[in-house]
C-alpha cells in the first residue's frame, strides 16, 4: 500500500488546504508563503519560484478569503470523502 503520493503546490493551494493551514498557523504568527515568478489572476495560478515558512503579523483572513477558503475545502471534502474514509479505516 502506497503511503505517500506527491502532489503539486497548486493542487494544495486550490484545494483550500493552504488557506486552512495558514489559518491555523496565523494564531502562532507563522505562515507558509509562496513567491511566484509569474501569476495569472484569471486562472488563479502561477509559476512558483519558492515556498517557505515565515513569521508574520497576520492573524486571520478577510471575509472574502474565509468564504472562498471554506468553499474550496468543502469541495475538496465532497470530492474525496469516500477515499478519506477508506484510508482512515485501513
Amino acid at each position: 500500500m502506497k503511503m505517500v503520493t506527491e502532489k503539486s503546490w497548486d493542487e494544495f493551494r486550490s484545494s483550500g488546504m493552504l488557506w486552512w493551514t495558514n489559518r491555523m498557523l496565523h494564531m502562532f504568527g507563522w505562515a507558509i508563503c509562496f513567491d511566484y515568478a509569474s501569476f495569472d489572476k484569471e486562472k488563479d495560478a502561477g509559476v512558483i519560484k519558492d515556498v517557505y515558512p515565515a513569521r508574520c503579523r497576520f492573524r486571520g483572513f478577510d471575509v472574502n478569503s474565509e468564504t472562498k477558503g471554506f468553499k474550496n475545502v468543502s469541495k475538496f471534502l465532497r470530492k474525496n470523502i469516500k477515499q478519506l474514509e477508506q484510508e482512515a479505516n485501513e
